[in-house]
């Protein structure tokens, strides 16, 4: 079944369908991470040297002898084959913003051809996947292709149900035979390393004596769209590149803004219940959903979490997020910008850094002039923000974010920091040499009695700010929603790293002057904001006038395009940050920016093919279809004495015609190779067959608004979005 009839036969079962029931969800007590080998589970099954040990190495780091680990494999092995697991899996996560896995048996025969199950600590640390058929920046060859995976005890392990039965997946790096990373967990294990030491660092010099070990934590909101998995069957453009190429804007959006938090359709709303029953099993703490602002668009908040486990449950969360929708028929689309004309889906990522003893450290407290730990971490972000801005571009470029920073829903690409108005006057006073106490939010009385008042929050939000902070915690707004989180807390981690070590020997500096803690702190702050504060912006980041002042007045960078900013990864400064930090090696920042740039690269290429491939074979021939019908009708019309206006016809004609050529001069835009360099090869990409792509696209919507809806191959925007 092609075209219109496709289209009709997904309308049909969409409308005459039912929610797939789901059975009454048990308590949460007794689900929470039931499929997960977790401590508590550890400690039933293990001697206590032996939980002793792999706790230790857990909660800070230590490392584990292997006799140890043979004990765990042994526990980990028993506890699997009882949930009824015959397969266990490491499972990585390469430079593709996706999981990979290679799944073993238990099974081994003994001499005598029995079946005997066997899980030694050797196949617990270690797996050998294929080092270079996966994207590494010239890493590996395939003449030198040897890769390991290895255990990362530090992220639990857990049961993954699939219709093919539960098999036990084991959180691993991905490393090369030579030691280089060829993944997102080890970068991001090396930036929590180099952070802590930096943070023990400051904390000693401000007097602090017990100081456990420092851990970066995340909280990812994460959007994604929802269309019925008929629909998603009739675009080629949706299951191959994940966003519609072509589409008209329907009569009704979300200009009512009538979806945001508006009730959850009953189909979505049996979904979720599904879906977070499967987080909860898994470990995975969901703890808010909603509608999003555009139609068909939604949300899941987790609580927050350490950031190796976090990143780790986060590609979970989207692997999970997929496979249930698909049960329940739906189809989950995590693309930046699946619709144009509506709002995009992103992935904002809240950030913070603490430890069992000192706390949160970016929690200002009720008298944040007074919390010097808090003033110097927070310090600490204002200069690596200012600092490493461009990188912090990178680490989120992708063909498909692009489409969406800048716009009404997401930030712009230039990187500032929004403070709120009680945090950036303490601040510019440090800056001024006249630190006053801060002013509360007060107390918010509507002077209704049945309402009761309550402490207003000292900061209002600004949501066209890229990197804000809410309270207690800063959010990375601009992070895509297709996105690994890895990344952007690679970069936090390290510039973190980097500006503590700053303000470390800033602060020794001062101290040994002879100043009181309290001086050198304010002494050594007023030095970060003359150099970094022009990074601090509190106002609206999407005018012109901001635009203008951001690049020409305060010198900071708007790289608009991921060719633009990609090549922020060769800059000397970033090299010498993950250098320093010990986060990345030249060897490994280079081969990222050579991965993520032939996947900029490869993804606009295949989105161009694609383009010509569906208007030539889908939307020209329904045009033509109905353009003879058309003239058909007026020149049987006209034989009968009839005039009939014939506008319509030659605005079909002539829409399709301009198409078909941009279709050909994109064609020949694509066969071009001989670039100079891979960054002229995205330069090109960017400026030159986007646009066109656009113009294919502009007489392809045209037509879809002009051709007779019977005719229209397509499922429609109206139809996707609101249909469920």
């Amino acid at each position: 079944m092609s075209g219109n009839a496709s289209r009709l036969a997904a309308i049909n079962t969409i409308t005459n369908g039912k929610a797939i029931s789901v059975e009454m969800p048990e308590p949460l007590s007794k689900i929470w991470a039931c499929d997960v080998f977790s401590l508590s589970k550890m400690e039933e099954s293990l001697s206590k040297n032996a939980f002793k040990a792999i706790k230790n190495t857990v909660q800070t780091g230590a490392p584990l002898d292997p006799a140890t680990a043979d004990v765990v494999a042994a526990a980990m092995k028993d506890w699997a084959l009882g949930k009824g697991a015959k397969f266990f899996s490491h499972i990585f996560y390469p430079m593709t913003n996706a999981t990979a896995e290679k799944h073993d048996g238990f099974i081994v025969p003994n001499a005598e051809g029995v079946a005997i199950t066997e899980f030694t600590g050797s196949l617990l640390i270690k797996g050998e996947p294929d080092g270079s058929s996966f994207p590494n920046g010239s890493l590996r060859m395939t003449n030198a292709a040897r890769g390991y995976t290895a255990w990362d005890p530090t992220s639990p392990c857990y049961i993954m149900h699939t219709a093919n039965g539960p098999t036990l997946m084991i959180p691993s790096v991905f490393m090369s035979w030579t030691g280089e990373a060829l993944d997102k967990k080890i970068p991001l294990l090396r930036s929590n390393s180099a952070m802590n030491k930096a943070a023990h660092k400051v904390l000693s010099l401000m007097g602090e004596t017990n100081i456990a070990t420092l851990n970066a934590s995340c909280g990812a909101e994460q959007e994604y769209f929802l269309i019925d998995e008929n629909f998603a069957a009739a675009r080629p453009d949706l299951r191959l590149a994940g966003r519609t190429l072509f589409g008209a804007p329907p009569a009704k959006g979300q200009q009512f803004d009538d979806h945001y938090f508006g009730a959850i359709p009953e189909r979505v709303q049996v979904f979720m219940q599904d879906f977070e029953d499967r987080l909860y099993r898994l470990g995975i703490p969901a703890k808010t959903h909603h509608n999003e602002v555009a139609p068909g668009q939604f949300e899941i908040a987790p609580y927050f979490e350490s950031a190796n486990i976090a990143a780790d449950h986060q590609q979970l969360l989207m692997t999970v997020l997929k496979n249930t929708a698909k049960k329940h028929g739906l189809h989950a689309l995590l693309h930046e910008k699946p619709f144009a004309g509506v709002n995009g889906s992103g992935k904002h990522v809240n950030w913070s850094v603490g430890n069992s003893t000192q706390g949160n450290l970016l929690d200002p407290g009720s008298t944040p002039e007074k919390n010097l730990n808090f003033l110097l971490f927070c310090g600490a972000v204002i200069r690596g923000v200012h600092l490493h801005g461009p990188l912090l571009r990178a680490v989120i470029a992708s063909a498909s974010n692009d489409h969406r920073l800048g716009a009404n829903e997401a930030p712009p690409a230039i990187l500032s920091v929004y403070l709120g108005d009680q945090l950036e006057k303490v601040f510019t006073d440090i800056q001024q040499g006249n630190l006053a106490p801060s002013k509360c939010g007060g107390v918010m009385d509507l002077g209704l009695a049945e309402i009761l008042t309550f402490t207003r929050d000292p900061g209002d939000r600004n949501r066209t700010s890229p990197f804000a902070f809410t309270g207690n915690r800063f959010e990375f707004r601009a992070v895509g929603s297709s996105q690994s989180v890895s990344g952007p807390l690679v970069a936090m981690n390290a510039m973190m790293a980097d500006s503590l070590n700053w303000i470390a020997g800033k602060l020794e500096a001062a101290l040994n002057s002879g100043l009181d803690q309290g001086s050198a702190v304010i002494a050594v702050l007023k030095e970060l904001m003359d150099a970094h504060g022009n990074v601090l912006f509190g106002g609206d980041g999407y005018s012109s006038e901001w635009h203008t002042q951001a690049v020409d007045e305060r010198g900071l960078a708007n790289n608009r395009t991921s060719a633009e900013a990609l090549p922020a990864l060769l800059e000397q400064s970033v090299q010498d940050l993950f250098k320093n930090t010990g986060v990345l090696s030249p060897v490994e920042l280079q081969s990222r920016y050579e991965v993520y740039s032939e996947q900029y690269i490869l993804s606009i290429e295949m989105e161009a093919k694609l383009t010509m491939d569906m208007a030539t074979t889908s939307i020209y021939p329904a045009a033509m279809t109905y353009l003879s019908e058309l003239c058909s009708s007026i020149s049987g019309a006209a034989a009968m004495g009839i005039g009939l206006d014939n506008g319509v016809a030659k605005k079909v004609a002539a829409e399709a015609d301009a198409m078909m050529q941009t279709v050909a001069a994109l064609a020949t835009a694509t066969e071009k190779h001989d670039f100079a360099s891979i960054e002229a090869h995205m330069q090109f990409c960017a400026h030159e067959i986007r646009p066109l792509m656009d113009k294919v696209r502009s007489h392809a919507d045209s037509l879809e608004m002009t051709v007779s809806d019977a005719a229209w191959p397509l499922p429609k925007y109206s139809e996707m979005l609101f249909i469920r």
